[in-house]
């Protein structure tokens, strides 16, 4: 009768490692979020006061102030104007960065090596720099105190990395297919929208991502061009909420910012399949 050897694979304490240092890395990152969440049911002498992440008992009237919104604007007329202006910039940043991506990726015309550069270039560009002539240019149109401004730069194509990343993508498409739809008779445009356009989804979705975080996000911006209240966002509301209520209010503002932060998450987890993949491909194909 023969025994047979049981092997036990060694533990690769390596690995074991890796993984904690990952799972702590992440607590770290999560931190913020469960602190935000907490302090949003925290009574107002304990957001500052105490250091404990859990709060003695709920506060859900937080919630309920923060749904009044601020100034006698209600949270649904804030929602509503941060969905209008954070709809428009991704349509006017998808729709043209893409032509101006097709021009650069798909078409011959002089200069388009020098242009192409000089638009790369324009990132390194600080936004603060060319604040003062846009907000000259849109005051003598008549235009500060609307949402043109931040609407309607997105549909002239000023998003560079936009642009870049979708002509990473578009060349590493096969040319076959346009040529194979200009002996159908196809012609530029048509060939556009009905052949690359398509195949373009996931890094005109990447497009889409980023634009709707950092629109929803922006604060400066907004706090330039707007001064109504009725016109006021989301982000402009949580600064307006602080100054009304004074540090009594801290309760609601992060109430508040919870629900200013529920959109970008949904947003988020609706694309980022999508996400992952339109930066991989132009990352691969480029």
């Amino acid at each position: 009768m023969t025994s047979t050897a049981v092997s036990h694979k060694p533990v690769r304490w390596g690995r074991v490692a890796v993984h904690l240092g990952c799972l702590a890395a992440l607590l770290v990152m999560l931190y913020p979020l469960a602190w935000l969440l907490a302090t949003s049911l925290k009574p107002a002498d304990e957001v500052i006061a105490s250091l404990d992440l859990l709060p003695s008992h709920l506060e859900w009237s937080n919630y309920s102030t923060a749904m009044e919104g601020v100034n006698d604007v209600s949270i649904w007329r804030l929602l509503s104007n941060s969905l209008l202006i954070a709809g428009g910039a991704v349509l006017g940043n998808v729709i043209s960065c893409s032509l101006a991506a097709y021009a650069f990726a798909r078409l011959r015309f002089r200069l388009r090596g020098p242009l192409f550069a000089f638009m790369i270039a324009t990132i390194m560009l600080p936004h603060h720099a060319v604040l003062i002539p846009q907000y000259i240019i849109f005051n003598q149109l008549g235009l500060v105190n609307t949402y043109w401004p931040l609407i309607l730069p997105k549909f002239l194509a000023t998003e560079a990395f936009f642009v870049f990343l979708i002509v990473q993508f578009m060349r590493g498409l096969p040319r076959e297919l346009e040529e194979a739809a200009r002996i159908d008779g196809c012609g530029p445009f048509r060939s556009f929208f009905q052949v690359v356009l398509p195949l373009t989804r996931p890094a005109l979705i990447t497009t889409a991502i980023f634009t709707f975080i950092w629109t929803w996000n922006d604060f400066f911006t907004q706090l330039i061009y707007l001064f109504d209240p009725d016109k006021f966002t989301l982000t402009l509301a949580l600064r307006s909420f602080v100054d009304a209520s004074s540090t009594s209010a801290f309760g609601p503002m992060f109430a508040m910012s919870v629900i200013a932060l529920l959109p970008i998450v949904l947003f988020f987890l609706a694309f980022q399949r999508f996400l992952v993949e339109g930066m991989a491909s132009s990352g691969v194909k480029g």
